[in-house]
């Protein structure tokens, strides 16, 4: 059963394409690396087109961009992960030095699965969200 996790929409007070520009090159994640909880994730590595994480019981984690769709949307999937899912990122102009952004993970999760995990994963990706949310994106 595919069941989908999103965060609330959240304005950024940049461009679209600028914040489009950071967020689709995955090397651009040094800068927010230190923001990172440590008692949340054991590493954490990346190159422009994948991430790795691992996360102390979850596992090793390494999600992929397998589509940039400039300037509003970047997709990913997993490719290593306890539980394949894919994950995007919506973005959607406000104006000229404005945008609203809404992340989406996908997952197939059979029904207990998905009581375990359903609130992590909705934490998680609120988590996720405000640390894009505060990015310098300039």
């Amino acid at each position: 059963m595919s069941t989908k996790f999103e965060s609330s929409i959240r304005q950024i007070a940049y461009a679209q394409q600028a914040v489009y520009e950071k967020l689709s090159d995955l090397s651009n994640l040094e800068s927010v690396k230190d923001r990172i909880p440590q008692d949340k994730l054991e590493s954490f590595t990346f190159d422009s087109d994948s991430i790795s994480i691992k996360v102390p019981m979850a596992g090793d984690i390494k999600l992929q961009i397998v589509d940039r769709e400039a300037p509003g949307t970047i997709k990913f999937e997993t490719v290593k992960s306890p539980m394949p899912f894919n994950f995007w990122i919506q973005l959607l102009p406000t104006g000229e030095t404005s945008c609203k952004m809404k992340l989406t993970i996908k997952a197939e999760l059979n029904p207990f699965i998905r009581g375990m995990v359903q609130k992590p994963l909705q934490e998680g990706i609120e988590k996720v969200a405000d640390a894009l949310q505060a990015i310098s994106y300039e």
